[in-house]
């Protein structure tokens, strides 16, 4: 049997975004309009908080946070697009943390975990030498 969202993906989330979910659904705020909002604006963590502690199906929950990883990775080339016309350069990191987004709403996607920051350092060195 396969895991369940709050299996995969709960282990990736840090303390400080439950506890803001938390506050915002005891306010009275519709959760999954919420996780939305925040996915829309490129917010995985927060997307991730409140799809936590909401009730919803699994591949809706799983939709929704590689929706966030896949804006927070256009932003990120947009921000990295602008940089460079600002300040005459390349910003490879910026670019290369898109990629990272992108391979992370693919794993999310397809049931998988989140890629370990030194399974993504691999990945990428992989990519390198080719």
């Amino acid at each position: 049997m396969s895991a369940t969202f709050a299996e995969l993906y709960a282990p990736a989330l840090k303390e400080v975004f439950t506890v803001q979910a938390r506050q915002r659904l005891a306010e009275g705020v519709d959760g999954l309009e919420y996780a939305r909002s925040y996915a829309e604006r490129g917010k995985p963590d927060f997307v991730l908080a409140f799809l936590l502690l909401v009730e919803a199906g699994d591949d809706l929950k799983r939709e929704l946070l590689a929706y966030a990883y896949e804006r927070r990775a256009v932003l990120s080339e947009q921000k990295a697009a602008s940089f460079a016309r600002q300040f005459r350069r390349p910003f490879p990191l910026v670019r290369q943390s898109a990629r990272q987004d992108r391979l992370a709403a693919q794993r999310i996607r397809s049931g998988q975990p989140l890629p370990s920051p030194h399974e993504l350092a691999r990945i990428f060195n992989e990519q390198a030498e080719l």
